[in-house]
């Protein structure tokens, strides 16, 4: 198994073909239905799914098993006639290192292809870090993280989030200013390049935390057409949208700075340079410790987003959200319930999300997981 990763089709619907040079394609639509079956598919099922031929299938699962990235699991419960072989993802068999990199606090994860957790470590980031020390406490953690690789599996790379702007691209940080830190090269530093020099070469995708934590929120591939926001409360304010199956990034690859839309022209002035940003009133909320007022501007954001790109769900997550969980839900599905009067028709569930604290690293590891399953990350 190389370390590149498969592409996907642009279409709604994944579809294979029969084409010889689209192998590894083919072979990620086939490991993406295994991946959403843990109880296993039959090869039958498989060429159902995919739309190849069974010869294609068979072919493809060959390869698969002999590489140890599926296993047999059994058989299915006979129809009538001969019972099928039923074949599962080997969740063990590779394993992906995501990092969730924050202003004042570094956390590490392994994670195999099932999802599963190997490793877990959240140490503090000293303020004012530089980026090249910052870089080389990730790479000791990464390579902390891979001493716990199960016995005989495969590092595929390292998924990195971290607050933006940032050109996800290039691999390039803009405006990443931890407490103390302005002026001290973080401005346009290629973290991307930095890190994957320093892990000799091993792949390593940079991209912001908010859109890592949304592809957490929904570790297989959406339904066609549908859209969520991930709205990330903790040191500053942004959002992740999955929209139609892949996150949006926007032509820049910076779409999501939720928190810097003007809601008071004549308000304070927001780090960004402008005025009266949602990020700037909320925080000032919080450093009064009014949970329930901060609540509510997110939710006057999150009913703006909801108009703006017909979101159907919204999560919300974050330390500033986890610890007071139940004001946050509260407060933005009021805004919600009195902003949208349509939402008596058209639901738009908020939930608080399921990954918790572990959300970004999570989804900075699908960030390499994805592809192989043929997701458009």
């Amino acid at each position: 198994m190389t370390t590149s990763h498969p592409g996907s089709s642009g279409s709604s619907r994944p579809a294979g073909t029969n084409l010889t040079g689209l192998r590894d394609h083919n072979a990620a639509l086939v490991l993406g239905l295994l991946r959403a079956a843990p109880q296993g598919s039959s090869r039958v099922e498989l060429a159902t799914g995919t739309g190849l031929t069974p010869q294609a299938i068979g072919k493809i699962t060959g390869r698969l098993l002999a590489e140890g990235m599926i296993v047999e699991a059994g058989q299915a419960a006979s129809t009538g006639g001969k019972p099928r072989t039923l074949l599962r993802l080997r969740a063990e068999a590779a394993c992906a290192v995501g990092v969730h990199l924050d202003r004042d606090e570094l956390t590490v994860l392994l994670v195999d292809l099932a999802g599963h957790h190997h490793h877990v470590h959240t140490r503090p980031v000293e303020p004012g870090i530089t980026p090249a020390a910052a870089v080389r406490l990730v790479a000791d953690q990464v390579d902390r993280a891979a001493a716990a690789l199960p016995d005989g599996a495969r590092l595929l790379g390292v998924g990195v989030g971290c607050r933006g702007p940032l050109d996800h691209t290039a691999g390039v940080l803009h405006w990443f200013t931890p407490p103390g830190a302005h002026g001290s090269g973080w401005d346009r530093y290629p973290l991307r390049d930095e890190l994957a020099a320093r892990l000799a070469g091993l792949p390593v995708v940079v991209d912001k935390d908010t859109n890592t934590a949304a592809l957490a929120e929904a570790p297989t591939a959406p339904r066609p057409g549908s859209g969520l926001a991930y709205v990330h409360l903790a040191a500053g304010l942004g959002a992740g949208l999955l929209l139609d199956g892949a996150l949006h990034r926007g032509t820049r690859t910076n779409a999501g700075e939720f928190g810097h839309q003007t809601v008071q022209i004549d308000g304070p002035r927001c780090d960004c340079g402008n005025h009266g940003c949602l990020e700037v009133l909320c925080l000032a909320e919080l450093r009064r410790g009014d949970h329930a007022a901060a609540a509510a501007l997110v939710g006057v954001g999150v009913a703006n987003l909801v108009r703006l790109l017909d979101i159907d769900r919204v999560v919300l997550g974050g330390r500033v959200v986890l610890a007071a969980p139940d004001t946050y839900l509260a407060g933005v599905t009021a805004q919600i319930a009195a902003r949208i009067p349509d939402t008596d028709w058209q639901p738009v569930p908020v939930s608080v999300s399921t990954a918790g604290r572990l959300a970004v690293a999570a989804g900075a590891a699908e960030l390499i997981l994805g592809p192989l399953f043929g997701r458009r990350t």
